[in-house]
């Protein structure tokens, strides 16, 4: 056996992950607001592409230039500047007859006319802007405004203030009554209950402006940890009211807003646009009931390649470099149009098998949701479960039933007692929502005895599976529930405006 080197001729497939491929990819996985931002960087890039409507006839199948047109921009503008100077007296005479005779009503506007500074958008201020300017009304002293801008430091996006009064006065060298007085001038600023230093405090500061801060609320806001217990006979006592007069301040407590400052730095919420249609429709050839699945061509890109413009400039490139440019330009036109295409055609690949596999639920509704994974939509549809992952990510169908997200579909599976049958974990949890949503206030169901009720309806599931699912939804535990029925509170404590998770939390730290 000879040991040495030498030179072995062996051929291999492999796959090359070139720009174009990977940037294919990430088309696919794009929501369409980050597709319609790429569109834009691409048109300003891109000579060679143009933006139409769903209206516009395609570019590359536009007649060319004829050979005796204007080529010149100034030949170009007096060729149409006739048009453009019959269009321009009509508009003024149509506005002279609207807004007045003559040609003083040229210049003026109409009064039903809008202004521009309606179309200007009101932007939400911040906390610290309104903060700020607040103090710039209030206080004229320099010392005591300087004092106030080193307390609104500590404000949090609640409204809360909770630093300590003698570091403050300590840090701005002032005494502490001055920290007092000033700190008190701030509880005075709009909406009530900015600056206080606990939620006794700044629900106390919303009773006073309302004029109902009386003795027996004096002494609910003194036992806040009594609220969120739950304790209604020591309520009763320690603020000496009967049983009617404590339920009507514990509604009238639910009214308050634990969080002022949460109402500055709004952010609008940006509506979904689906990207998918569904609708119920006849198979022409059966006569049965089915659906009609579409691509939403508002949200799809419209973007051609521009071949006229394209030999334009390939006429007037005479260097090589400016040539190669064009080439270049317009290979990357050309593929980035194919891609828009297979990709919208992926999308309602993908969405057909998905709806074909979940026709039970557009019918029935959630407790008819079946499990399925990617890889039962990929083997249907012959494609990559990558693919499919990439295709339903950030992309939405409307539907009779709502907008749903394409990964909303996919769900585990859970077994029942019927041999080989499966139920999806989505539906098992609307059915635990359901049950907790029609329970007895009085005697809320405990784990256990959802787990029972399940079973009952032929669904094995054990109980730490039943506390997942419940604390995924955020719904409080059994005990928790009762409490909050005994207080008349609601019993969704993230939609609570005063709940006793809120008061328990802000008794020992800032409210998030």
């Amino acid at each position: 056996m000879r040991i040495g080197p030498s030179l072995i001729l062996a051929s291999r497939q492999t796959l090359a992950m070139t720009p174009q491929l990977q940037q294919a990819i990430k088309l696919l996985q794009f929501s369409h607001l980050e597709l319609a931002a790429f569109i834009q960087q691409e048109l300003e890039k891109n000579p060679l592409l143009q933006e139409t409507s769903s209206e516009d006839g395609p570019i590359s199948e536009r007649e060319p230039p004829l050979a005796d047109a204007p080529t010149d921009t100034a030949e170009a503008l007096a060729a149409v500047a006739p048009a453009l100077a019959e269009a321009d007296d009509r508009w003024t005479r149509e506005f002279a007859d609207r807004g007045g005779d003559g040609a003083g009503a040229k210049g003026a506007q109409r009064e039903d006319a809008p202004d521009a500074l309606d179309f200007v958008a009101e932007r939400a201020q911040s906390l610290a802007s309104h903060v700020l300017e607040q103090i710039e009304i209030i206080f004229s002293d320099l010392g005591d405004r300087r004092l106030a801008l080193k307390l609104a430091e500590g404000l949090d996006e609640a409204g809360y203030c909770r630093l300590e009064a003698p570091a403050i006065a300590q840090a701005v060298g002032v005494g502490l009554e001055a920290v007092e007085r000033v700190w008190a001038r701030l509880r005075q600023i709009e909406p009530a209950g900015l600056f206080a230093r606990s939620l006794a405090e700044c629900l106390g500061a919303q009773l006073a402006e309302r004029d109902r801060l009386d003795p027996a609320m004096k002494a609910l806001l003194d036992n806040l940890d009594l609220v969120a217990a739950g304790e209604l006979s020591q309520l009763r006592r320690r603020c000496g009211v009967d049983d009617e007069d404590l339920r009507e301040m514990l509604a009238e407590l639910r009214t308050l807003d634990p969080r002022p400052g949460q109402k500055f730095d709004f952010e609008p919420i940006q509506p979904v646009q689906p990207d998918l249609f569904l609708t119920p429709a006849k198979d022409p050839e059966t006569g049965e009931d089915g659906w009609h699945i579409e691509l939403n061509t508002d949200a799809l890109p419209k973007v051609l390649v521009d071949r006229n413009y394209h030999a334009t400039l390939m006429k007037g490139a005479r260097a090589k470099p400016d040539r190669d440019f064009v080439a270049e330009r317009f290979q990357s036109a050309n593929w980035l149009v194919k891609t828009l295409e297979q990709r919208a055609t992926t999308i309602l690949k993908v969405a057909r098998e998905i709806v074909r596999q979940q026709d039970g639920f557009f019918r029935k509704g959630v407790s008819a949701l079946r499990p399925l994974v990617l890889r039962d939509i990929a083997l249907a549809t012959e494609l990559h479960e990558s693919t499919v992952s990439r295709v339903t990510s950030n992309k939405y169908i409307a539907t009779p039933r709502g907008i749903f997200e394409l990964k909303y579909f996919f769900t585990s599976a859970l077994p029942a007692r019927t041999p080989g049958v499966v139920v999806s974990s989505e539906s098992v949890r609307s059915r635990i929502r359901l049950l907790v949503g029609g329970e007895n206030c009085a005697q809320p169901l405990s784990d256990d005895r959802i787990v029972d009720l399940l079973k009952g309806e032929g669904i094995e599931i054990a109980r730490r599976t039943v506390a997942k699912y419940r604390e995924a939804m955020r719904i409080p535990s059994s005990a928790e529930r009762r409490r909050l029925g005994r207080l008349g509170m609601s019993r969704s404590l993230p939609t609570a405006p005063i709940s006793a998770a809120i008061a328990a939390q802000a008794l020992s730290g800032p409210a998030d």
